[in-house]
C-alpha cells in the first residue's frame, strides 16, 4: 500500500485540467503514442465541443522514483457546479488533491467550493498554476491570490503548462512525496466506496471504486449497502485506457467491478460495497440521494414518437443516474415525460444528447424548480408542474426552495451584481474581500429565479470574470402565483409558469407581447391573455388577416359598403369558432428565452 497514491484535480471550468491530465498520461506511458488525442479522458464529443466534464473518470498510471514503482490513480473530476455530489463522493475516495488555478483568470468560484470539500475530507492540496505559456499569464498575482487561500508557502506552487508540459515531472513528483498513501486494514471487513458508475451495452453497469477496507477477490458474493442488493463480483480488475482484470484487490486500490447489473437504479454513487458472508459495520458516511433541481416537460415533436422517446430517455438513464422521468400529458403538445435534472446545464446536455445519440427531436416546457405546497387540510404536496398546482382556495401557503449561492467577482463589477441578484430577490448574506480587487459575494435567492437566465446575465455583465457557485439551503414561505397564457380563452397548459406575485404582472406583458410576434395571423382575431386565476393581467390581440371586400365596390352608398363588411364580419365570427390557434414550437422555445 505504501506506494499507492489516489489523488484528484480540482479546477473550475476551463483551467485546463483535462489537457493537464493528458500530460500526466503522456509522461507515465500510460497512453501509447498512436492512442494520444487532446482530453483523452472526456470520451464524448459533446465535452470535447463544449471544453467541460461531464463525467468523472479513472485511470491508473505507473510512475518510477528513486527506483521504486509506485501506482498513481487519477480520479477526474467534473467542473460544473451542477455535478458538485458527484465531485464530492471522488474527493472522498483520495488522499490528496492537484488545485489547478489558470495564471491569466485567477480563482474562480467553483475553485473555492470545490476546495472546502477537500479540506473537509482532509487532502492533501498540492497548487498548480496552469498556463504559464499564455502571454496573457499573471504569475505573481496568481500566486498571491493562491497563498491567501491556502496558507502555502509560494515555493509550494508548482508551475505548468498543459500544452507545452512544463513542469509536469514536478508534478509527479510532488504526488510521491507529498500525498500520503491510503490507510486501511487489507485485513478487516470490505467496505467500498463507490464514486461513478458507467453503462455497458453488453456487460451491464459497472461500477468504479476505492477500496479502503478490506481485500476482493474474484467471484465473491457482495452487497451493495444503500439498495440492499446482493451479486457475484463477475469481475474486478484496475482501470487503465481499457479495463484490465485482476484476482484480486485491497485497501487503498481504486478499480471496477461487473457483476451483470441491468438497471442503473441499482447503482447509487457514494454507496458501500461489503461482502455478503461478513459484512462491514456501517457504511462510508456522506452517502446521500441525488435530488433533481429543475424540472421541465420534454415532449416528442410527432405524437407518434412517444414510445421511441421513452426508450431513448431510458438507456441514457443508464449511462446518467442523475436524470429522472415519470410521463404526463398535455392539451397542447400531447403525451411526453416530466424530467428532473441536476440544473440548466444538465438539461441542455441531455436534450443535446436526445437529439445526437438518437437522433429525438424534442420541445421542452419551461423549467420548473419543485414547490412545497402545503393545504388547509394541513397535508404537504409536492408540486413539480404548475398544473398539478390545486385549487388556490384549498391552498394555506407555499414553500420555495432557496440555494445559498456565492459569486466571486472583480470589484469593478460588484454593483452590477448586487443588483442583479436584487432583482432575483437575493439577500445578502456576507461579502469578504478575497485579494485587494476580488471579492465574494454569498447570496441567499430562490432557485426559481436562478433557472431562467442568471447565469448568462451574470456572465454579461461580468465580462465573464463572474464565477457561480450554489448549493441548495432550505425552504421558505413565499407569495406565489400561477400565471396561465390564454389563446382565445383556451388555457396553454405548456406555457404556464409558477412565479412570485410581484413578477407575475411584467413576466405576463412580455410574455403576451412574445407570442404576438411569434403566432402567424389567422383569418380571425387572436386573443392572446395573461391570467392569474380568473383575473386577466395582460392582453395582446392578433388583428385578423384582412381581404378587401369592398375593392370592387365602386363609388355608390357607404351603406353597400358596410353591408359587405358586416357579411364579412359574420363569416369571421363563424370561423372562430371553428379555428384553432396553432403554436409553432419556436413560441415555445422564445418564451423559455425572454430576455
Amino acid at each position: 500500500m505504501k506506494h499507492i497514491r489516489n489523488f484528484c484535480i480540482i479546477a473550475h471550468i476551463d483551467h485546463g485540467k483535462s489537457t493537464l491530465a493528458d500530460r500526466l498520461l503522456e509522461v507515465t506511458n500510460t497512453i501509447s503514442q498512436k492512442d494520444l488525442q487532446a482530453q483523452v479522458l472526456d470520451n464524448m464529443d459533446l465535452e470535447r465541443e463544449r471544453g467541460i466534464t461531464i463525467k468523472s473518470h479513472a485511470i491508473q498510471m505507473e510512475y518510477l522514483h528513486n527506483g521504486d514503482n509506485y501506482i498513481l490513480n487519477l480520479i477526474d473530476t467534473p467542473g460544473h457546479v451542477d455535478f458538485s455530489y458527484e465531485v464530492s463522493r471522488s474527493i472522498a475516495a483520495c488522499e490528496g488533491a492537484l488545485l489547478i488555478v489558470d495564471a491569466t483568470q485567477g480563482i474562480q468560484a467553483q475553485t473555492i467550493s470545490n476546495l472546502y470539500m477537500a479540506i473537509e475530507h482532509d487532502l492533501e492540496i498540492i497548487p498548480v498554476m496552469n498556463k504559464m505559456d499564455m502571454d496573457s499569464a499573471m504569475p505573481e498575482e496568481v500566486e498571491d491570490q493562491i497563498v491567501e487561500l491556502l496558507g502555502c508557502k509560494r515555493e509550494e506552487i508548482i508551475r505548468a503548462s498543459g500544452k507545452t508540459g512544463l513542469g509536469v515531472d514536478e508534478i509527479l513528483e510532488a504526488i510521491v512525496t507529498r500525498i500520503k498513501p491510503p490507510v486501511g486494514d487489507p485485513e478487516a471487513p470490505l467496505q467500498c466506496l463507490i464514486f461513478d458508475s458507467v453503462f455497458n451495452s453488453f456487460r451491464g453497469i459497472i461500477a468504479y471504486y476505492k477500496i479502503i477496507n478490506g481485500t476482493i477477490s474474484k467471484g465473491d458474493l457482495v452487497k451493495f449497502v444503500a439498495t440492499q442488493k446482493e451479486y457475484e463480483a463477475d469481475e474486478i480488475g484496475v482501470l487503465k485506457l481499457d479495463m484490465s482484470p485482476r484476482t484480486s484487490l485491497s485497501a487503498g486500490d481504486v478499480g471496477y467491478i461487473i457483476s451483470g447489473i441491468k438497471t442503473s437504479k441499482e447503482v447509487k454513487v457514494g454507496d458501500t460495497i461489503t461482502h455478503v458472508k461478513r459484512p462491514c459495520e456501517k457504511a462510508i458516511a456522506g452517502f446521500e440521494e441525488v435530488k433533481p433541481m429543475v424540472f421541465a416537460g420534454v415532449y416528442p415533436i410527432e405524437t407518434e414518437d412517444f414510445e421511441d422517446l421513452r426508450s431513448s430517455i431510458e438507456k441514457l438513464q443508464l449511462n446518467d443516474a442523475s436524470l429522472t422521468f415519470e410521463p404526463e400529458s398535455s392539451i397542447a403538445l400531447g403525451f411526453g415525460f416530466r424530467c428532473g435534472f441536476l440544473g440548466l446545464l444538465h438539461m441542455e446536455i441531455i436534450q443535446e444528447r436526445l437529439d445526437r445519440e438518437f437522433d429525438m427531436n424534442v420541445i421542452t416546457t419551461v423549467p420548473n424548480v419543485s414547490y412545497r405546497v402545503f393545504t388547509k387540510k394541513g397535508d404537504m404536496i409536492e408540486v413539480h408542474n404548475p398544473s398539478g398546482l390545486p385549487d388556490i382556495t384549498l391552498i394555506d401557503h407555499i414553500e420555495e426552495p432557496y440555494i445559498r449561492a456565492s459569486v466571486i467577482t472583480q470589484t469593478n463589477f460588484l454593483g452590477a451584481i448586487m443588483t442583479l441578484c436584487l432583482g432575483k430577490r437575493g439577500i445578502l448574506i456576507k461579502q469578504d474581500y478575497i485579494s485587494s480587487n476580488r471579492v465574494e459575494l454569498i447570496y441567499d435567492i430562490p432557485l426559481g429565479e436562478i433557472v431562467f437566465d442568471f447565469y448568462d446575465k451574470l456572465k454579461s455583465i461580468s465580462k465573464g470574470y463572474a464565477s457561480f457557485d450554489y448549493h441548495m439551503h432550505d425552504f421558505r414561505e413565499s407569495k406565489l402565483a400561477k400565471l396561465d397564457i390564454l389563446l382565445n380563452g383556451e388555457p396553454v397548459d405548456a406555457l404556464s409558469s409558477l412565479t412570485h406575485v410581484d413578477n407575475a404582472y411584467t413576466l405576463g406583458r412580455r410574455m403576451c407581447e412574445k407570442l404576438k410576434e411569434l403566432i402567424p395571423r389567422q383569418q380571425f382575431d387572436i386573443a392572446i391573455q395573461a391570467a392569474i386565476g380568473a383575473k386577466i393581467i395582460a392582453r395582446e390581440t392578433i388583428k385578423a388577416v384582412r381581404k378587401d371586400v369592398t375593392a370592387k365596390c365602386y363609388g355608390g352608398d357607404i351603406s353597400r359598403k358596410r353591408k359587405l363588411l358586416e357579411k364579412q364580419k359574420k363569416g369571421k365570427k363563424k370561423m372562430k369558432q371553428i379555428g384553432s390557434v396553432e403554436v409553432p414550437q419556436k413560441a415555445f422555445l422564445a418564451v423559455l428565452k425572454l430576455d
